[in-house]
């Protein structure tokens, strides 16, 4: 251990991933740092990897040990993957959280609901305001970004200016929110920039990014095109965007109903926190429906296909007393997530089969990203000409191809993967120890480890079926009767024409007297012989191996 102080950088998530953002800088000697967090987001889970998961949560158990080492936690923006896990994490880490007004409405309210004080998060205003906890002074400095006040962070320390650019892109009219300040981030670089830690979610996209104030002119004309009533659905957190369909229902002479507690509640945290002023007036679901149907425009949740949100209600059926019809128009004016392609499409083909016209970004100019795209990432480099350059926010793949951006403008690349820990301080920047982190799944009410076998069993049921076999011993260890056996999640009938649940009963009657008796006196041995019988039947019947739980009764001499 050395007494010189070094400035380290830690992803625990969104770093090789895309979601589930969490980051720790620190800075003093090593091994006694004082530390900060940047963001605390989650993941969404799914039924192919991990079924039943409620959300997926960053590790935070390296944190945890060092609790009393934790300065600060400062959230960039109020999306879910970025404040999501605030209240379920905040009893391990125990430390104020600073964010902007926005997304302190979001951080309190998800504080409350975890049983924790709201009064821990502290509302900051934007740059050039300061927050000085420890050796760190960290200020906001607003972004364009798909929800309102995003920030980066500035984080100075005496080894030097760190840049956190959070989720971010270039646009000079977003609709709401802050525009790109070109004079202020001239003026951020103007003392020289250590690093930058940078989104990297769009850098293969080789166009410039397009601005929010580019749509109105499409969407409003397709409103107004449409026959019957229209449907529109995007990120319920899209405050500006719910604001351009909803003015272009409008203008279409159309009333506009909210449908989905996720996108209430963001307009009404937007109006709380004075960062949307001008939205249309809105009739409740129930109002809407004695509204013509060509007059209504419903704005909804669930643009990633969710399954108990608005638009995949509708697409079974009625939602709230709504239903689609042959002729109405349902607009997704949002980009699919990697890995919610098929709940999309499952939702798009059911509308399809309704005869309602289905339009996405495919279809016309629909649709802005939220994150910058490689020319604007550039633009950012020349402007902060940052002496080491950390992608983050991306897949692999992004990160490397970041980071060789970087490194061809003469910029030291470094790639950093969740649990890799970079000293930025001294000569050679680069990933000086490997930390082990995982993931946390918040399952029903508790937490379990993603490597604690939970989930990995749970999948074994749902791919193998399983069978529950009964015994009753005696005190002579003999077997009393047959044992009982309940199959679940298994055909009721193999391939011989006869019923499952009887074959492995027959099969355990011939084998159970035959046993030893130092093998029924062993729950072990006695459990692996009745799952060997099980899993031979079910082979040959049905061609499956099911997970086998043996419940054994011992009765005792009196």
């Amino acid at each position: 251990m050395s007494d010189r102080n070094r400035l380290i950088y830690l992803p625990i998530g969104g770093a090789g991933e895309i979601g589930m953002n969490c980051y720790v800088y620190g800075y003093g000697p090593e091994g006694a740092e004082r530390l900060i967090v940047v963001d605390t987001g989650v993941a969404f889970p799914d039924m192919d990897g991990q079924p039943g998961v409620d959300l997926i949560l960053p590790d935070v158990d390296w944190l945890e040990e060092r609790q009393d080492r934790i300065d600060g936690i400062f959230i960039t923006h109020a999306h879910e993957d970025h404040v999501g896990a605030v209240g379920h994490l905040w009893n391990r880490l125990r430390a104020p959280i600073y964010c902007r007004r926005f997304t302190a409405i979001h951080a309190m309210r998800k504080m409350e609901e975890a049983g924790h004080e709201p009064e821990q998060v502290n509302v900051v205003e934007a740059y050039p305001e300061m927050v000085e906890v420890g050796p760190f002074r960290v200020q906001f400095a607003p972004v364009s970004h798909s929800i309102p006040e995003a920030s980066a962070l500035l984080i100075d320390t005496d080894a030097g200016r760190v840049v956190h650019s959070g989720d971010f892109k270039i646009d000079r009219n977003p609709v709401v929110g802050e525009a790109f300040d070109d004079e202020m981030w001239t003026q951020i670089a103007a003392d020289g920039v250590l690093a930058y830690v940078c989104d990297s979610t769009n850098v293969f996209s080789r166009h410039p990014g397009r601005s929010e104030s580019e749509l109105p002119e499409q969407i409003t004309e397709l409103v107004r095109n449409a026959k019957g009533m229209v449907v529109a659905t995007t990120f319920a957190s899209n405050v500006a965007r719910l604001k351009t369909l909803a003015d272009a229902g409008v203008a279409a002479g159309r009333s506009i109903c909210l449908m989905g507690r996720a996108m209430q509640r963001m307009v009404r945290a937007a109006v709380e926190g004075g960062v949307l002023t001008d939205f249309p007036a809105t009739v409740s679901p129930e109002d809407a429906l004695d509204i013509p149907r060509e007059s209504l425009m419903l704005l909804v949740t669930g643009s990633q296909g969710e399954r108990r949100a608005a638009s995949a209600s509708l697409s079974r059926g009625k939602y709230l007393g709504h239903e689609l019809k042959e002729g109405d128009t349902f607009l997704f004016s949002s980009k699919t997530i990697p890995g919610n392609e098929v709940s999309v499409g499952y939702i798009q083909n059911a509308l399809a089969e309704i005869g309602v016209e289905v339009v996405d970004d495919n279809s016309g100019f629909y649709h802005v990203s939220g994150h910058a795209n490689r020319p604007d990432l550039e633009v950012m480099h020349d402007v902060l000409r940052p002496q080491i350059l950390i992608p983050c926010h991306g897949e692999f793949r992004h990160l490397r191809e970041h980071a060789k951006l970087a490194m061809s403008k003469g910029m030291t690349g470094v790639v950093a993967a969740n649990g890799a820990m970079v000293e930025l301080s001294g000569n050679a920047p680069g990933v000086v120890e490997q930390i082990e982190v995982g993931r946390t799944y918040l399952d029903g009410e508790a937490f379990v480890g993603a490597y604690d076998g939970v989930i990995r069993e749970r999948m074994k049921m749902a791919l193998n079926g399983m069978i529950v076999v009964a015994l009753i011993v005696d005190e002579s260890d003999e077997v009393l009767e047959d044992a009982w056996v309940a199959v679940k999640g298994l055909p009721e009938v193999g391939s011989s024409g006869a019923p499952l649940q009887d074959l492995i009963e027959d099969d355990l009657a011939r084998m159970l007297p035959r046993l030893d008796a130092k093998v029924i006196d062993d729950d072990d041995k006695l459990e692996e012989a009745v799952k060997r019988v099980c899993r031979q039947v079910c082979g040959q019947e049905i061609g499956k191996k099911p997970e086998v739980t043996l419940l054994v009764s011992r009765l005792m001499a009196e």
